[in-house]
């Protein structure tokens, strides 16, 4: 005899337009379970990192700019 029974994926596209937005929600809900969150130690310290990490690029930023413009105006004076 043949096997009747139908594959998950193939059982998922007979689903209706509502039926597939449910499953969508319950499949985040599942993943968000699985999610190991931060302790707010950690949270405040992964903050603390980018912060610098931006102030850091921002400074370097700054400094070529203030550099290439220092060259433009030699250049074009």
């Amino acid at each position: 005899m043949s096997d009747t029974r139908v594959a998950k994926g193939t059982q998922e596209k007979r689903r209706g337009p509502i039926s597939r937005i449910a499953l969508y929600f319950r499949q985040v809900i599942d993943e968000l379970r699985k999610v190991v969150w931060p302790t707010r130690n950690e949270l405040w310290t992964y903050f603390a990192v980018v912060v610098v990490f931006i102030l850091a690029i921002m400074l370097f930023t700054g400094v070529l700019d203030a550099i290439f413009d220092r060259l433009v105006m030699w250049a074009f004076a």
